[in-house]
């Protein structure tokens, strides 16, 4: 097998591979998975890390060994195959091959094996491409240079003396010396220096001779001048070979001491191996003072095998000839001799000359900083990412970084282990917040999406500071390493981080890399350089800036190796102090250098708000007094135009407009008349607290792109003076969000009790949202006991509504709408702007405004849209471009496609980064450029396009498509694979194509109407009239995002709706497959079933055929398959503690029903006499009538069990309905797994379900009227049917009876006649009692007069409960606490034993609550209140809230619900004469009630707020829940 993989790895065999991966120690999981997915040789050739880790779910390390093997393989076999060519093609070896077969015996006569492995490792380094970088030699006899060779670079060749001074170079390979013993290496070495150096100081010329660099003549098949390093176990034994001299030269050895410096070893890179190798050079400087008048003689080592010592030659004089060293010869000796004072008086005259040579000309630094750092432009981009990479800091240089402090530092890759301590870290962090990182934090596990990790990291909020080597100040395991052990350590992770951030972060041309190198180089700076030149497939975004000359050597001798010379020099700055540097750039900086910001404060002054606090609080976006004072007047004249262009072009305002507009630089943006309705509500509440809630909101909400958005920035800019104003910023938890409110609120003020109110924009959020932001804010205020006699926060939500008016009619006090329609004031206001802004600009380019002041006519847009699109080549690919864009825009609010897509898409090539944006719109046509609004991402600044419009998005896709259909359209995009696997910006890319496929229309967020599925398929079914093609759209998507759960839900419903079932069970299960606890898709696969049983019904119906067993047992099976998929679906539901879905126990009884419908009508049953009974006596016993024996023989036993299953699930329904409000959560987060439909009265089909299910049960249906004259012989079970029947079945059907109170007490009445006329002796079970007791509250409620019975037999009646608390219901636990509350005539005694009854069921109630609730937020789950405690006794004393309703039905639903729990509906007198007030007090903000002696009795506050901060006395009014007793109205005695 070895053999075969001799050949190119192009043509193996996938079993080829797997020998391949074997033998590089691939476990063999990997291996058999990529065998199973066929990679063969020329698949692995194209195999990346992300493609082994997503696909093959590859740790990353197999996968990084993998990709570097396979590259190591493909280098050999390159350089393998360019050797062959370069072979000789004679018999002959080279000279080095030759010596490479030489056996030097070592001085302890050991095989020499050591020796040839050294050569041939030269061989397999050996690289003879011929365009090999030249380099530069380490500058000449300098002290403290740092400098680094690069391996297979090339120096200028070999030279003889030219004017003294520069040196002439020598090279040697000293490949085979290198691995000599001692003795042999110091003889070698000795010699070759010291023939170098005589020959030099003969002739008075400067030298160098290097080893470790090739000389073509001695290493054939290399370059000469190629730099090969040797290894250097001991410094010392070079050093200490040039005390040869004192053997070797007879006369003047001082001289030659003198004249020849010391070895310097500079280091060779080499990117492929961890083995240090150096190239040793000797200066030798002939100074005229040391060398006048003198020759100099020699006597060379050399050491001999034959008597294994070191022997000397001869005596020679020896001189510089050409390129070579040479003796003179004796015919030459004596003009030799007559020639030297000559070359004295030519080395004195050429040493006078360097000391008076003239300084070079000097380079304007200043400039080429500017033009590095502005890309060419004026100023720096404000929105631009910098990664600075630097090591450590001098003092003085510290005190010069405020042009850093005003950059966008995206992260600094720290190589100063003290910087936290004392370097450039320690400063920064006086200024900004930062987040410490290591290399190893930039791993992105494979299970993270990116989104997810910019979050984990902060990143784009704060800076990540990466500490590359070590940190000093943490005691985590970040140690210091030596360059070699950094290179084996830390290398994949420094590739990692860089891989991360150039491939997945930012895209190419959001950022710039800046090389700052304040101190010596050492190699993992270079290696740092080295990994971002090609990610970044250049050097145009990298920068070096670098104060020493000396240490830029290193930098310079290591970066020519990758771009050229010129190209190095032009993107360095080099010998410019740091001080002269952050003077320059803070000149072209758009702000003012580190400009400080002011917040008011309660006293009406301001404060200073420090930046690093202000990132602190990183999820606001906070309006300072001083907000925009920073700007630079220069970018403010150069700018001012372009800014308002893009807002009245259709771009978001921002914070400048307003300023700009502020300060007459240009004229005033317009105030719709919404501005005005929202500062005056505002005004409102900020003068008195009406609500008396420390949180008030107002609601904006607008058509979209009518200026909402405008007018709410508006309203915080003009009250940044006066208010602490902040906008929350997308995709932050509500508590997140509200810590870093309370501290904004807080911030540099004396006392948190006197506080401004913070004014809190969020735009776009859901309901669900503002209330948990609501209720977090709530809590924080009460936590930390704070009175409020004004709002401590407003919440300015700004929402988009296809019907804003509708919405401020349902609550005028908080609502205010902006639509396109404009008031006649407003249409004066834009008339004019638009005159002004005509003189300036064309309509095309304030094209929004334009169509702004035209109320956007439909006749107008579709005008304009049919001028715009003349001539446009429909074919081209900008044209398919703009389809997607308004494609997305039309269906998904606020869709946008990344720049960086739309380049992938049209497949440019920015030639140069300064004029990429110009490039990018260029290439987009007039058109594009017309429609297209350019935005920027507030965190990364990565840029994006829309349509300027999502009405002209509309427009534009109607017209543009012509004869093509929409759904092809999408088709196309969701096979655009150059979009979907675009790696920038993908996330959003997705999660739009997502929702444009699966997102349903909801009111509730702003949508005309709900919708059933996502707006685009109803459309292809509806429109389009093509439910295939929805199929075929759903079935790509499902394939295309990866096979997708949600996506086959989604074709289960479609399916089913068009009654294809076979194919709606194949998705549904396998939607079922993929999620098999997902409650939502367990109820889909329900309703396939369901509506498949209803399809089978209607079609028996329609045959008009007598119903049989037989013919229905189809039907039937259905039917049962449904109600066990929707029993799957509870079981999953009640598993889930994050998620509340009851949809399967409502589908179960609704199932249920149609079945016993179906069951009742069968001839059987139906058509006889007895044929009811006979169906009763089928379900609920063991009988089985012939008829349906045989043919329903797999149904029995699940019939028989329907009437207690039904039971089990409305029982289910009522006790949940019981504990909970049920118009909570109208609003809730649409999730594309949500039930098909929602029960919109739940009350109401409780009861009418209810009634249903009883009267199938029961012979009802045929005698109801006359209930009480056949009681007598009915059976305990038919009675309870009755009563079901009658709606009394649970206790919330009868509790309802008091909201719907159409013959309730005749109901009530005929229900209690069923129950025995004394049921204390009848035994009854806890249910019936607990139903028994509720009827005769709620006839108590309705028919005060009527009383049938008094408390104590209620009481005495609940001794029949279980002793046993935990074996109760929650409803008779309720029972308990409603019964068992003292009366003001029972004695202390009583009062004691009642109060412990009561306090022993709340304890089981809590704990019932608790499980009930999961892990939901209490205020999308809250407690509903069925009773108060009124101020009458016995029965009476129990006060139903529908007596309240005549009180507050002059307010919406959603205004009622707030006024109760905020309690102003309290307040009305005719609620205080109804209700009895109870006395209590509070002791650390819990509520205790004033009465039982034993044990303290802890209240809940059902409206936290109102609970008093300080210990008080208290009364309050007492309502009746399924947690307990709740206090309501609290308020402290005076």
């Amino acid at each position: 097998m070895a053999d075969k993989l001799d050949q190119s790895p192009e043509v193996w065999t996938e079993s080829q591979v797997s020998t391949w991966l074997k033998s590089i120690g691939v476990k063999e999981q990997y291996i058999e998975k990529l065998y199973e997915e066929e990679v063969n040789g020329q698949i692995l050739l194209t195999l990346n890390e992300e493609f082994l880790k997503a696909k093959i779910c590859m740790k990353s390390g197999p996968a990084h060994l993998i990709i570097q093997k396979r590259d190591e393989l493909i280098n050999s076999k390159q350089r393998e195959v360019k050797q062959e060519r370069k072979k000789p093609s004679s018999g002959k070896k080279t000279e080095l091959e030759l010596k490479s077969v030489q056996c030097v015996p070592t001085a302890s006569g050991d095989p020499p094996a050591q020796t040839h492995e050294s050569v041939e490792d030269v061989s397999k380094e050996r690289q003879t491409s011929t365009s090999k970088e030249d380099c530069r030699h380490r500058p000449f006899d300098q002290e403290g240079i740092d400098f680094m060779y690069v391996k297979h670079r090339v120096l200028q060749p070999e030279s003889g003396a030219r004017d003294l001074i520069s040196p002439c170079h020598e090279f040697k390979s000293f490949a085979v010396a290198a691995a000599l013993d001692r003795t042999r290496l110091q003889a070698k070495f000795a010699k070759e220096v010291l023939k170098f150096a005589t020959g030099c100081m003969n002739i008075r010329s400067n030298g160098t001779i290097h080893f470790g660099v090739m000389d073509s003549k001695e290493d054939a098949g290399y370059v000469h001048g190629e730099i090969i390093g040797i290894p250097v176990k001991e410094r010392d034994i070079f050093v200490d070979a040039l005390d040869y001299i004192e053997r070797s030269v007879c006369s003047d050895k001082e001289h030659v001491r003198q004249c020849v410096r010391p070895p310097r070893f500079i280091e060779v890179m080499d990117r492929e191996s961890t083995e240090k190798k150096y190239v040793v050079e000797v200066d030798i400087v002939p100074s005229i003072s040391i060398v006048k008048s003198k020759v100099y003689a020699v006597r060379l080592p050399n050491f001999k095998e034959t008597t294994n010592k070191v022997e000397f030659d001869k005596e020679a004089i020896l001189r510089r000839l050409g390129s070579k060293t040479e003796p003179v010869i004796d015919k030459d000796l004596s003009d030799f001799y007559q020639r030297v004072k000559d070359r004295d008086a030519q080395r004195e005259e050429a040493e006078k000359m360097t000391f008076l040579s003239a300084p070079e000309n000097c380079q304007d630094l200043g400039r080429k900083l500017t033009m590095l750092m502005t890309n060419g432009k004026k100023f720096m981009e404000k929105d631009k990412w910098f990664i600075l990479i630097t090591n450590r800091f001098l003092p003085d240089d510290l005190c010069n970084i405020d042009w850093l402090l005003n950059m966008n530092i995206f992260c600094v890759f720290d190589f100063d282990p003290d910087s936290k301590i004392s370097g450039l870290c320690s400063r920064y962090l006086q200024h900004h917040a930062a987040n410490m990182h290591s290399l190893q934090s930039y791993r992105i596990p494979g299970d993270m999406n990116i989104k997810e990790f910019t979050n984990q990291l902060h990143l784009f909020e704060q800076t990540s500071w990466i500490f590359c080597n070590g940190r000093t100040d943490y005691k985590g395991n970040e140690t210091l390493c030596d360059e070699m052990t950094w290179i084996k350590t830390k290398m994949t992770f420094l590739k990692e981080s860089v891989s991360s951030i150039c491939k997945q972060l930012l895209p190419k041309g959001t950022f710039q890399v800046i090389f700052l190198v304040t101190s010596p180089v050492e190699k993992p700076l270079l290696h740092t350089f080295n990994e971002f030149f090609p990610v970044m497939e250049g050097h145009e975004d990298i920068i070096c800036i670098c104060p020493s000359q000396d240490n830029f050597h290193k930098w310079q001798s290591f970066a020519e190796g990758l771009c050229p010379t010129e190209t190095v020099n032009n993107s360095c700055v080099v010998g410019m102090k740091m001080s002269h540097i952050n003077a320059t750039l803070q000149q072209v900086q758009p702000f003012n250098s580190c400009a400080r910001k002011h917040l008011p404060v309660f006293v009406k002054g301001t404060c200073l708000l420090e930046t690093h606090e202000e990132e602190q609080m990183y999820s606001l976006e906070i309006l300072t007094v001083d907000h925009c004072d920073e700007t630079s007047k220069d970018f403010i004249n150069e700018e001012k135009a372009n800014i308002e262009h893009q807002f009245y072009r259709g771009g978001r305002v921002n914070w400048l407009n307003f300023w700009l507009a502020e300060h007459k630089y240009v004229g005033e943006v317009i105030e719709r008349d919404a501005y005005q309705e929202v500062s005056k509500l505002l005004r409102e509440a900020l003068k008195w607290n009406t609500d008396e809630t420390p949180v008030n909101s107002i609601n904006i909400y607008h058509h979209p792109g009518s200026g909402g958005s405008t007018v709410a920035r508006q309203v915080l800019w003009n009250n940044r003076k006066d208010l602490r104003c902040a906008v929350v910023k997308p995709s932050y938890s509500a508590s997140l969000v509200a810590q870093h409110a309370v501290e904004l609120r807080e911030y540099e003020e004396i006392d948190p009790q006197k506080c401004l109110t913070v004014l809190l924009l969020i735009e776009d959020s859901d309901k669900e949202y503002l209330d948990d932001l609501r209720n977090e804010l709530e809590v924080a205020v009460n936590t930390k006991r704070i009175q409020y006699r004004t709002s401590c926060f407003i919440l300015l939500s700004c929402r988009r509504s296809h019907d804003p008016e509708r919405k401020c009619k349902e609550s005028a006090a908080q609502n205010v709408s902006v639509t396109h329609k404009l008031s006649n004031q407003e249409r004066r206001k834009f008339s004019g702007k638009r005159e002004a802004l005509e003189e300036r600009y064309e309509p095309k380019f304030i094209l929004t405004f334009v169509l702004m002041s035209e109320e956007f006519n439909v006749d107008y847009v579709q005008h304009f849209v049919d001028h715009l699109l003349q001539g446009i080549d429909r074919k081209s690919v900008v044209t398919r471009l703009i389809l997607y864009v308004a494609l997305l825009n039309t269906y998904v609010q606020k869709s946008f496609i990344s720049q960086s897509h739309c380049e992938a898409l049209l497949a440019l090539i920015i030639r140069f980064e300064r004029f990429h944006q110009h490039e990018f719109e260029i290439s987009l046509g007039p058109q594009a450029q017309l429609v297209f609004s350019h935005l920027r991402d507030e965190n990364t600044h990565i840029k994006s396009i829309r349509i300027i419009h999502p009405l002209v998005a509309k427009e534009i896709l109607q017209q543009l498509l012509g004869e093509q259909t929409q759904s092809s359209l999408a088709m196309n995009l969701l096979c655009e694979s150059v979009l979907f696997e675009h790696r920038f910006g993908r996330d959003e890319y997705v999660s739009f194509l997502r929702a444009l496929f699966i997102t349903r229309s909801r009111k509730s967020k702003g949508d005309k109407s709900d919708s059933f599925f996502s707006p685009l398929i109803e459309h292809v079914c509806d429109k389009e009239k093509s439910p295939a093609k929805a199929i075929n759209l759903l079935t790509e998507a499902f394939e295309r995002f990866n096979e997708d759960p949600f996506f086959a839900q989604q074709l289960a419903r479609l399916h089913y709706t068009y009654e294809k079932f076979e194919e709606a069970k194949h998705w549904a299960e396998t939607a079922a497959k993929r999620q098999p606890n997902n409650s939502y898709i367990l109820h889909t696969k329900g309703q396939v079933y369901r509506e498949w049983f209803q399809a089978k019904c209607r079609a028996i119906d329609n045959d008009n055929v007598p119903k049989t067993a037989h013919n229905t047992a189809d039907a039937v099976e259905t039917a049962l398959k449904a109600l066990e998929c929707f029993q799957e679906c509870e079981k999953a539901a009640d598993a889930d503690k994050e998620k509340v879905n009851s949809s399967g126990f409502f589908a179960e009884v609704e199932v249920g029903c149609s079945l016993l419908k179906l069951i009742s009508s069968l001839d059987v049953f139906a058509h006889r006499t007895n044929g009811h009974s006979e169906c009763m006596k089928y379900l609920l016993t063991d009988y089985i009538p012939e008829e349906v024996k045989d043919a329903w023989e797999p149904f029995h036993g699940r019939l028989k069990k329907l009437h207690k299953t039904m039971q089990a699930a409305l029982e289910w329904i009522s006790e949940d309905l019981s504990y909970f409000q049920t118009d909570i959560g109208a609003d809730e987060e649409d999730n594309p797994e949500s039930p098909e439909e929602k029960i919109s009265h739940p009350l109401t089909w409780l009861a009418k379900k209810s009634s249903e299910y009883g009267k199938y049960f029961s012979e009802a249906h045929s005698y109801a009227p006359q209930v009480e004259s056949i009681t007598a012989n009915l059976t305990p079970f038919q009675k309870r049917m009755i009563i079901y029947h009658l709606g009394g079945g649970n206790v919330t059907s009868i509790l309802s009876k008091l909201t719907d109170q159409r013959d309730a007490v005749r109901l009530l009445e005929s229900i209690l006649s069923l129950y025995p006329s004394n049921p204390l002796k009848a035994n009854l079970g806890q249910r019936d009692i607990v139903n028994y007791i509720t009827a005769h509250i709620s006839l108590n409620c309705l028919s005060p007069d009527t009383k049938k019975v008094t408390l104590k037999n209620l009481q005495a009646l609940c001794r029949q409960f279980p002793s046993d608390k935990r074996k109760c219901l929650p409803s008779a636990l309720f029972l308990l606490t409603l019964l068992f509350w003292p009366e003001d005539h029972d004695t202390n005694h009583e009062k004691e034993t009642k109060y412990e009854k009561v306090q022993s069921a709340v304890e089981h109630l809590e704990k019932d609550y608790w499980m009930k609730m999961k892990d939901i937020p209490q205020r999308k789950r809250r407690l509903y209140t069925h009773f108060f405690l009124g101020s009458a006794n016995g029965l009476d004393k129990f006060v139903h809230k529908k007596k309240f309703e005549s009180v507050t039905k002059v307010f919406s639903f959603s205004e009622k619900r707030m006024k109760w729990f905020r309690g102003e509906a309290w307040k009305k007198p005719e609620i205080a004469m109804m209700l009895k007030r109870v006395s209590g007090w509070t002791e650390d903000g819990v509520v205790y009630l004033d009465g039982p002696k034993k044990k303290k009795f802890n209240i809940l506050p059902l409206h936290v707020p109102s609970v008093p901060h300080s210990n008080e006395n208290i009364t309050f009014y007492l309502g009746f829940t399924y947690r307990g007793p709740v206090a309501c109205n609290i308020l402290v005695k005076t």
